[in-house]
Formats: C-alpha cells, sequence, structure tokens
C-alpha cells in the first residue's frame, strides 16, 4: 500500500517559508525518519513525497532524500511551468532523481491559471516525460482545469485534496467538480480533507459525504488516497485519518485506492 501524499520540510532551508510560527503543531522540522514511522504504523508500504514550497531547491532535497530511501517511491516536485525554459528545468529534475510530477501551487491564483498560454510548453513536456500534474486548486478552478485536461488529453491530471471542498457549499463544490469526471485523465486525491473543515467542527460524517460523491463520478479506479502528513496533524493524527477513509471504502476498493491506483497513474518504478 502506497500514502500518495506526505510532506517533509527544514523550517529555514531549502527555501522553506511554510508552515510559519502561527501553525505551532507543524511549525518544525519534519525528516524522513518520522515520516516512515507513521507509515509503518498506519499500515502503508510506501509513501510519495509531495512539495511544500515553491523552490526547485525543495524539490531537489525531496530527490535526493528519494534516491536514497526506497520505501520512498518517487516526489511530486516544483517548477516554474510558464518559464521559457521549463522544459529544460524538468529534464534537470528528472535526471537528478525519481521524479513522477509536478505541482504548481494555483489554489491561491486566478481562476484561469491553467489557460495562461505561457504554460502550454511546461505542460506539454509534463505530458511528453510521462510526469503528473498534480493540482492544488479550489473549486474555483475546475472549470480552468477542465479545459486544459481537454486540450491535453495525453497529461494526466490528479486533483489534491478533492479541490478542497467548502463546508456549507457542497452543492456548489459538487457541481464544479462533477463534470471534470468526463476527462478520463483526471483522477481525484482522497487527501486533505480533515484539514477543510473549521476547528472544533471536524466532522467524519462530512468527509464521507466528500468522498461518497467523488467514488461516484469517479469511480474506484480513478480515486488515490494520501494523508497530507504532517499538515493531517492540525486536526488528526496519521492513523485517525488513515482509519476514516479506510472505513469510507469498500473492503474490495481498496488495494486500488490505497496503492494500485498510485502506482498506476504516477508509473511507479519501485512499488
Amino acid at each position: 500500500m502506497i500514502d500518495a501524499h506526505v510532506h517533509l520540510w527544514r523550517i529555514g532551508r531549502n527555501d522553506c517559508r511554510w508552515p510559519g510560527p502561527d501553525l505551532a503543531a507543524i511549525h518544525r522540522d519534519f525528516e524522513v525518519a518520522e515520516l516512515l514511522e507513521e507509515v509503518n504504523a498506519g499500515g502503508m508500504a510506501q509513501a510519495l513525497l509531495v512539495q511544500s514550497q515553491e523552490s526547485e531547491a525543495d524539490t531537489r532535497w525531496l530527490l535526493d532524500i528519494a534516491a536514497g530511501e526506497p520505501r520512498i517511491v518517487g516526489v511530486v516536485g516544483w517548477v516554474d511551468l510558464a518559464a521559457g525554459d521549463a522544459p529544460a528545468r524538468i529534464d534537470a529534475l528528472s535526471a537528478a532523481g525519481p521524479l513522477v510530477g509536478l505541482r504548481p501551487m494555483v489554489q491561491d491564483r486566478a481562476d484561469n491559471w491553467y489557460d495562461d498560454p505561457a504554460l502550454r510548453p511546461g505542460l506539454a513536456h509534463t505530458a511528453a516525460r510521462g510526469l503528473v500534474l498534480d493540482a492544488l486548486v479550489r473549486p474555483r478552478h475546475l472549470a480552468s482545469l477542465g479545459r486544459l485536461a481537454a486540450r491535453m488529453p495525453a497529461l494526466t491530471i490528479l486533483i489534491d485534496h478533492g479541490a478542497k471542498p467548502e463546508p456549507g457549499r457542497f452543492e456548489a463544490w459538487a457541481q464544479a467538480i462533477g463534470p471534470l469526471a468526463a476527462h478520463r485523465n483526471i483522477a481525484c486525491k482522497l487527501s486533505g480533507l480533515l484539514t477543510e473543515q473549521p476547528a472544533g467542527e471536524e466532522d467524519p460524517a462530512v468527509v464521507r459525504g466528500w468522498m461518497d460523491l467523488m467514488m461516484a463520478h469517479f469511480g474506484p479506479g480513478r480515486l488515490v488516497w494520501g494523508s497530507d502528513w504532517p499538515v493531517v496533524m492540525l486536526k488528526a493524527s496519521y492513523r485517525q485519518w488513515r482509519d476514516i477513509a479506510w472505513n469510507a471504502v469498500a473492503a474490495a476498493d481498496r488495494p486500488a485506492i490505497f496503492g494500485g491506483n498510485a502506482a498506476r497513474l504516477y508509473r511507479l518504478a519501485r512499488t
């Protein structure tokens, strides 16, 4: 089984600017040894590192870790996809370690960010390299993301955290995310969902409703579980979130959602 969404950082190093001291529970260094303890306790055999900083230095650090640790099966990194030399930057990162995807941090950018023509060479090269585009977005970005999926059907897209549904706005989120299931190159991560709920109002039943809708649209073949550790610690332990998700998924679908789909979509070679 594979945890398809974990982070590591060293505060103030490798261009680490987030999290700040306002997030006291996670404002410290998180290293691979601690991660592997959590992964093991949660019943996961392997994990996929995902960038947390808009920095190639952060990505190169993660690639170095993955190259030396067999249980880290890949890295979803960052590169400036709008840069004129984005393809060359992607090639350089791919040569540095087991890069399996790229994640521009779009959640606070313009609604139509994916429509920018400057992104086309970088995104086309992402697809040509067989890399996944992780989409860190909010519901307002989904229409633009859908247009990208239609323009580039060879580009595999994984929507992180279910596009961050907002409590109390279920229908608006459902209407935004539903149409994206028509694009067969789009899948969704069941990650980061607990942290979208207001402090003190964490309700597994609400999360279950979000997961049920994603299952109805994308099916068990296009859903991938990730812990979002250590960010999940803002609301729950690694094991608590794993158990909520595990119990929400039918037994027959668990091998795919908790590992098989990640291995296929990210083309993982070391699983």
